[in-house]
């Protein structure tokens, strides 16, 4: 069974995203901007634009800021500005697997600066591919399950879902990236609403870090994740449940 890494868990816990609004909208610009200049400016032909663009929605992201972003990537509007999608692998205390994905007008900048954050809080920058191969890109859907059973679910499955399991206090809905507006869709459709939904590096295995590496982890993780240039983090350990409680408290 593929690992439950509790990472996301801590950040959707903690909110620290939506509490930097003004940093988050320039991360979800960045976003849409890129995956429309890789794929296309057509949600519906491009998936991962069409995600990027779903979770701008979430966070509340003005349409005419979507719709530059989207216009910028396809080349429509002039902007001569070009960010690339870095991908940075490495470890981190206690020997958790890190995949940071980052969207970079200056590559030499983002790497120096990620460097220094694994550097300094007891993890090692590693070499391409080095992580890579525990995680595989995945569709994830969380709904309430204090609100809705499995079996509310099943929408989901029809529509593609490959999963359904428990994480914490929530359902989560795994499916391939392509399925993933048709799954929420179809959730949308059967009256269940959704906490979140978006593309991940879902980890194929979990390490257990203990309580000693755990707090210098978590520092290395918030650096990253507050990085200007960081798009998302992902990150393959479990957390003893004290520990947890700790760091989403």
């Amino acid at each position: 069974m593929a690992g439950h890494s509790k990472w996301a868990q801590i950040k959707r816990k903690k909110g620290a995203a939506d509490a930097r609004r003004g940093q988050l909208f320039t991360k979800l610009a960045r976003a849409i901007t890129v995956a429309a200049r890789e794929g296309g400016g057509d949600p519906d032909a491009n998936f991962t634009l069409a995600a990027a663009v779903q979770k701008a929605r979430d966070y509340s992201m003005p349409k005419d800021n979507i719709e530059r972003a989207i216009d910028r990537g396809a080349g429509a509007s002039g902007d001569g500005e070009e960010i690339e999608r870095v991908v940075y692998e490495g470890y981190g205390p206690g020997g958790a697997a890190i995949l940071v994905e980052a969207l970079t007008d200056n590559r030499n900048r983002t790497s120096a600066e990620i460097r220094h954050a694994f550097d300094k809080h007891g993890g090692s920058l590693g070499e391409p591919g080095s992580v890579a191969w525990v995680f595989e890109r995945r569709g994830v859907v969380m709904v309430d399950a204090e609100r809705y059973s499995e079996d509310a679910l099943i929408p989901a499955i029809d529509a593609g879902a490959e999963d359904v399991r428990h994480d914490a206090d929530s359902l989560k809905v795994v499916c391939a990236p392509e399925d993933l507006g048709a799954v929420r869709e179809a959730l949308d459709s059967a009256g269940v609403e959704v906490e979140s939904a978006g593309l991940t590096m879902e980890p194929k295995s979990v390490v257990e870090v203990g309580a000693g590496d755990a707090p210098t982890l978590m520092r290395l993780m918030d650096a990253l994740d507050e990085h200007d240039d960081v798009e998302e983090v992902h990150a393959n350990f479990d957390l003893p449940a004290e520990v947890l409680e700790r760091a989403t408290a």
